[in-house]
């Protein structure tokens, strides 16, 4: 069945409901605030809502709830009701409406599109995102809408690689689709443009454009050549860490990087992390982005990765714990949500339990509470500490071999390009020693006594799949702490790509959990 409302952010913002086009408001400040809402797809505060759009000495609650009350005439016409509102929240529920942008993106997920539709969707994104909306809010909302608008441009991007790779598409049509992307990104477009060209043997199959990009963009793209300059300039406007160093009693030196303002979350760190490079990653990248757009998002690189030191004699789970506690000491953070990740969740736990006066809720993902050495088999077991001598002797090779174990076992479903990455991130980020190290220092972690005295908000994450970590050791996890909501995942990575439906959702819940629990 179409849905009954369809709204167009490409371009003008339009909406028709039930076939015919709507009339908007004429103040922009509503329509942008309809456009925020319908983008982001979650709640949000009214608090949030009027420091975006409104400023004092205005009044901006009754500003906030003139502008709800146009846009309910626009949309709400029917049964359906789409601008849901309390005392605290607002959102736009998205059942039954289609929006261009989303079902571009949605489209970008699927596998062998038709020619006719991928030269659809980049004519759809020619116009652009939000055309008049700028200024419409303050300079968060303008970043939010740059940030929007360059994600369109790396779709774009992403439809005319698949084009020129496409093998219906004429050598003449590629000239015109390489002209344009020469427009957007001229270094992709060099080594995309000859992939038409007429050979002598016909039976060439024209370049992944994946790895053409991996060869196209700049080595000190991401730190492994594979990262778009465009996702770039994407990050580098939303964020503009500080980072800063602390110590741990031991006399460790961690590195930590805040971005964004708003209520504190913090991320524990997690195997293998680094700040110079995290923003640019195809895995968490987009996900970190999301959440610093409202808050004041802190991460830190663990003892001995990363910018923290590495010539460490500790590097036991007690440590990784006390270098948590020395960064949300040194930024005087009183009351933050705390997010883990793999063996950060179990750090994240023990913090919690030591310090309840300090945690406001647990995001946990793709985590355990005990680690290999307490569950896996004699046989495993066996293949995990070939592993680790695997890695003392190649992790710093330039031959990838040795890391790429890690890769595909870490992201089977990854695509070639972000395993590429992957394998050089992990190269730049630690030792071979200390790589061997933190395997071995991970199979003794075990918090599963801790779990039940865990009591605050909590939601656990896991893909269904995942080739590192069984499923059932983050349904223990949940099962053991009280309340906590469980939430699989459609995957087989445990580390989450960008633009993974699976990451997309994990987005969304951690940003519905935030809000409903007031955290």
């Amino acid at each position: 069945m179409d849905a009954n409302v369809k709204i167009s952010l490409l371009g003008p913002m339009t909406v028709r409901v039930a076939g015919r086009q709507a009339v908007l408001p004429a103040s922009r400040k509503t329509r942008a605030l309809l456009a925020f809402l319908v983008a982001t797809g979650r709640p949000h505060r009214r608090e949030r809502l009027c420091e975006l759009f409104w400023d004092l000495p205005d009044d901006p609650k009754a500003s906030l709830r003139w502008a709800l009350s146009k846009l309910r005439k626009v949309i709400d016409l029917s049964d359906n009701i789409h601008i849901v509102a309390d005392r605290e929240r607002v959102y736009f529920d998205l059942q039954g409406v289609s929006v261009d942008i989303q079902t571009i993106r949605n489209s970008l997920q699927e596998r062998e599109l038709p020619l006719a539709k991928l030269e659809c969707m980049v004519r759809q994104l020619d116009d652009g995102l939000l055309e008049g909306l700028d200024n419409a809010g303050d300079e968060s909302f303008n970043a939010w809408l740059a940030a929007e608008r360059a994600d369109a441009e790396i779709a774009r991007v992403g439809l005319l690689k698949q084009i020129l790779a496409h093998p219906e598409t004429s050598s003449l049509a590629a000239r015109k689709w390489c002209a344009l992307l020469k427009s957007i990104d001229p270094l992709a477009a060099d080594a995309l443009e000859d992939t038409k060209a007429p050979t002598q043997d016909s039976s060439v199959a024209p370049a992944d454009p994946k790895t053409l990009a991996a060869r196209a963009l700049p080595e000190e793209a991401g730190r492994g050549g594979v990262l778009d300059r465009l996702a770039r300039a994407r990050l580098d406007t939303l964020r503009a860490q500080k980072i800063g160093f602390c110590d741990v009693r031991d006399g460790t030196k961690i590195a930590y990087a805040t971005v964004g303002s708003g209520p504190p979350i913090l991320k524990a760190a997690n195997w293998l992390t680094h700040l110079e490079f995290d923003w640019a990653s195809p895995l968490w990248g987009q996900c970190f982005a999301d959440i610093a757009r409202n808050r004041r998002f802190i991460h830190y690189d663990e003892r001995g990765c990363g910018l923290s030191d590495w010539g460490v004699k500790n590097l036991g789970f007690d440590a990784f714990v006390e270098d948590l506690e020395a960064v949300a000491d040194t930024l005087e953070l009183e009351r933050f949500p705390l997010i883990g990740i793999s063996q950060g969740c179990a750090v994240s736990i023990e913090y919690a339990v030591r310090h309840p006066e300090r945690v406001s809720g647990l995001i946990l993902i793709s985590g355990y509470a005990a680690g290999w050495r307490a569950w896996a088999t004699p046989e495993e077991q066996a293949r995990r500490k070939a592993v680790l001598t695997l890695t003392e002797l190649g992790w710093g090779t330039d031959n990838p071999a040795y890391r790429h174990i890690f890769s595909q076992t870490f992201m089977p479903d990854a695509a070639p390009a972000d395993l590429e990455w992957f394998d050089e991130f992990q190269r730049r980020t630690t030792s071979p020693s200390n790589a061997a190290r933190f395997q071995d220092a991970f199979g003794y972690i075990d918090v599963r006594r801790r779990l039940a005295q865990v009591d605050v908000p909590t939601i656990v994450f896991h893909a269904k799949d995942d080739q590192r970590i069984p499923l059932e050791h983050g349904r223990a996890l949940a099962a053991g702490i009280r309340n906590a909501e469980f939430v699989p995942l459609d995957s087989r990575n445990h580390i989450l790509v960008d633009r993974e439906p699976a990451l997309q959702l994990c987005t969304q819940k951690i940003a519905r959990f935030l809000e409903e629990n007031g955290i």
